[in-house]
């Protein structure tokens, strides 16, 4: 996600280049085509492309409205991952051997907070397992990937090694699920806590009830990660936008029919060439970009620039929970890797 207000003018110009580019190579073939070839008949009345136009105007936007909810949805759901972390740590610490401050009770206290921040690091990685921008990714978005791959904490045992013993590592490493597992496993200490008579009845059922939050959260991540916006949507939205784009420079040598005559342009209206241009590259980079950035939201739990920042909001909840536990040596806030948080 990037981390600015505004985004760099160097990507908003490489963007705008590419796609407006586009289209203004094609307006060239258009062109030449029209005026030495002798084809007037490729002149195409400007009205029917605008209604075109219109209705790919309003199919976009419901595309990226829909794109985006899924977005916002995913940062929904960690922002709730972060509020049920800080209840976790803190009704632990306040319910479990309450008054009790010996190493013993503070180790057993820290291992249901540890094992909680494997979790959150644990369903981050398992989000982030496949990732469709490593289907033929493009040069660019390949390119960026390499360079930040060492940022972007993709090492499953370097990720969760500091908060679970070896063993327990290697078990939970084996599941289909790991995620699943460890919440699973945090029940399991709560009932051998109650069995223990270190806990009582009521604290037990409402830390089992945020296990039960964490469960629907993590359900929730799944859902959309699992679920691709429908094809029917973000494939004949882009095919819209295209054949739109496509036909925009034939409707424009309607437009501009009275001033470029076909044959050799002459020194009167070959000036008029310029406006004809131009209209053909807004139109291919207002449209073409519009496009680019449904299709850049729908899926936030990837390796993206404009995803949710998982990396981030798992360092929020360790800095915040090692804080609780009193630990000093707490690790500094994830950094922004050229304006982007992973």
């Amino acid at each position: 996600m990037f981390h600015g207000r505004r985004l760099p003018i160097r990507n908003v110009l490489s963007w705008g280049l590419f796609t407006g580019s586009m289209g203004l190579l094609w307006s060239v073939v258009v062109y030449v085509v029209y005026t030495f070839g002798g084809l007037e008949w490729i002149r195409i009345p400007w009205m029917p492309i605008s209604v075109v136009g219109i209705a790919v105007a309003f199919f976009t936007g419901f595309k990226n409205n829909a794109s985006y909810d899924r977005f916002w949805e995913g940062r929904k759901i960690w922002g709730a991952v972060v509020n049920d972390s800080r209840s976790w740590a803190s009704q632990v610490l306040c319910y479990v051997l309450p008054g009790d401050e010996s190493e013993g009770a503070k180790a057993v206290r820290r291992d249901l907070v540890y094992r909680h921040l494997a979790w959150i690091n644990a369903l981050r990685l398992q989000l982030r397992q496949t990732s469709r921008f490593f289907d033929k990714p493009a040069r660019g978005t390949r390119l960026r990937l390499e360079a930040h791959a060492v940022h972007m904490r993709n090492d499953w045992d370097a990720e969760l090694a500091p908060f679970l013993t070896p063993e327990e590592l290697a078990s939970v490493s084996q599941m289909a699920n790991p995620a699943t597992h460890l919440v699973h496993t945090q029940g399991m200490k709560l009932t051998a806590l109650l069995r223990e008579q270190k806990m009582d009845l009521f604290h037990q059922i409402a830390l089992m009830e945020i296990l039960r939050q964490l469960y629907t959260l993590q359900g929730q991540a799944e859902r959309i990660k699992k679920t691709p916006f429908p094809r029917q949507y973000a494939e004949f939205g882009r095919y819209f936008t295209r054949t739109f784009v496509g036909l925009a420079p034939f409707g424009l040598l309607d437009v501009f029919a009275d001033h470029i005559p076909a044959g050799v342009p002459t020194a009167e209206n070959v000036a008029w060439l310029v406006p004809y241009f131009a209209a053909s590259f807004m139109v291919s980079w207002v449209f073409l970009t519009v496009d680019g950035i449904g299709d850049a939201s729908e899926d936030p739990f990837e390796r993206s620039m404009n995803d949710v920042p998982m990396n981030a909001l798992c360092r929020v909840i360790e800095r915040d929970l090692r804080q609780l536990l009193g630990e000093t040596e707490i690790p500094e806030p994830e950094p922004p890797i050229d304006g982007i948080l992973y």
